[in-house]
């Protein structure tokens, strides 16, 4: 499922358990909810996207633009981060536990 498009989509509730969703396009979409554990996000574009409550446990965001994402209440417990683009993110509530975080671009406490 490599570089497709699901801008504006609605993926409510959609199990992408240990999918390989490399540089697939979410802006706009809506995730809430989505199970998304070790799914590979890597450089995957989610601008604007919505992930309020999303299980990314362990999921693989290398280098993943999530400008603009609501990130809200989701569970992100030992996902890799690296390099990814959080600006203007909203992650109140969100479990960072074990992520990675290396050279993310985070939004302003």
């Amino acid at each position: 499922m490599r570089g497709f498009s699901f801008n504006s989509a609605n993926l409510v509730g959609a199990k992408f358990l240990r999918t390989d969703l490399t540089r697939g396009e979410f802006d706009f979409a809506n995730l809430t909810n989505a199970n998304l554990i070790r799914a590979d996000l890597t450089r995957a574009v989610l601008r604007g996207a919505v992930l309020r409550g999303a299980d990314l446990r362990g999921a693989d965001l290398k280098a993943a633009l999530l400008i603009g994402a609501d990130l809200s209440g989701a569970n992100l417990t030992d996902a890799d981060l690296t390099d990814a683009d959080l600006t203007g993110a909203n992650l109140t509530g969100a479990n960072l536990t074990g992520a990675d975080l290396t050279g993310a671009d985070l939004p302003p406490p």
